[in-house]
């Protein structure tokens, strides 16, 4: 009992001590549990934590740099630059965690969007199924054709996000053929929209989509279409065989 109370006396003077806070998280001594004790404590200062931030032998822990990047105090200028040296599948994690601020899980999905060229298929195929939006949305453009798809089926995926893959010129034709049969996807109008500027859109499905927008943001559309010079002249004639086009003066 008297160690209880002894215990409990000492936790709440260091509560009110920041400074032995401080000194203890730049203790080069600090354990990775102790470590991240201080981090499971939400009402622990910036302060406290921009320390734990400078001591090197704690950050040595991936457990205590993730934990670090994801508490919510962490200043900036401490956890932003931790976010490049974490592991994949931990920024997937700091960019799914809701408590974690915004513009870290920002910088935690552009880590890993430029990091794509050294991530392995597997691993790919994993963060297509799993990752942000905006990382299936980066995965919608990937030369394999599994993890294209897997992106596609990806519950955080946007409209947004396949609107920007669909104008970018590397969008590979199997992502827009694939868009174009989607059950959901295919449906969207701005979706439509971006397939009806896209080169790649199949001629069949092109006709099927330009019949449901009006004639004069059709002619718009097309103006700036990259579809193929033929394709573009049959919509023109079809928009005029069913009227709905003025009439060359």
């Amino acid at each position: 009992m008297p160690d209880e109370i002894t215990g409990a006396k000492t936790a709440r003077d260091d509560a009110r001590h920041p400074d032995d806070l401080s000194r203890q998280a730049v203790d080069a001594g600090l354990s990775e549990e102790a470590a991240l004790e201080f981090l499971r404590t939400h009402d622990v200062s910036p302060n406290v934590l921009e320390q734990l931030g400078k001591n090197g032998n704690v950050l040595k822990h991936r457990k205590v740099k993730l934990a670090l990047v994801e508490h919510p105090k962490t200043p900036r200028h401490v956890s932003l630059p931790l976010v490049r040296q974490l592991y994949t599948f931990d920024l997937m994690e700091v960019a799914l965690t809701p408590t974690v601020p915004a513009d870290v899980k920002l910088a935690a999905d552009q880590a890993l969007c430029n990091r794509m060229e050294t991530v392995s298929s597997g691993e790919k195929l994993t963060l297509a199924h799993r990752a942000s939006g905006r990382v299936a949305g980066e995965l919608l453009l990937d030369a394999e054709v599994r993890v294209m798809q897997a992106a596609l089926q990806n519950s955080r995926l946007t409209e947004a996000a396949i609107v920007r893959a669909l104008m970018r010129p590397e969008a590979p034709i199997a992502l827009v053929e694939a868009v174009t049969h989607h059950p959901q996807w295919s449906l969207r109008r701005e979706v439509r929209l971006a397939l009806l500027r896209n080169e790649k859109t199949p001629m069949a499905r092109a006709v099927e989509f330009a019949r449901g927008i009006p004639a004069g943001e059709l002619r718009e559309i097309l103006q700036g279409s990259q579809l193929p010079g033929n394709v573009k002249a049959f919509l023109l004639a079809d928009l005029e065989k069913r009227g709905q086009g003025k009439s060359p003066s």
